[in-house]
């Protein structure tokens, strides 16, 4: 079991060429573990965790031309909607949270 809490140790030469200021140590620095070894899983997340989409349609709106952005937390989606609605003031835009539709931007009538 691994110790939560994290130290930094003084500069420490990784390899001839690079150096870094500071490692993340445990406190006991007798019970360290092999460098291969993680507590983190980095398999990419698949769609259905990402349920909140930003979607560009095309001028007769009948359908959608671009997925702007795609992410898994609302307050980034309704982010990324918002610079949407800047950079294409004249374009229908929607910010989609899985099949339902949470905002949309008309844009001005013509």
């Amino acid at each position: 079991m691994r110790t939560t809490a994290m130290l930094f140790r003084d500069c420490r030469t990784i390899g001839a060429d690079r150096a870094f200021p500071y490692v993340l140590a445990t406190e006991d620095p007798s019970a360290e573990e092999p460098a291969g070894d993680s507590d983190f899983d980095y398999t990419p997340a698949g769609r259905e965790d990402l349920p909140y989409k930003v979607e560009l349609w095309d001028e007769a709106k009948a359908s959608v031309e671009q997925v702007l952005a795609v992410t898994a937390n609302g307050s980034i989606g309704y982010a990324a909607y918002y610079a949407a609605t800047r950079e294409y003031p004249n374009r229908y835009i929607t910010l989609r949270h899985k099949s339902g539709i949470v905002s949309r931007w008309n844009g001005p009538d013509q």
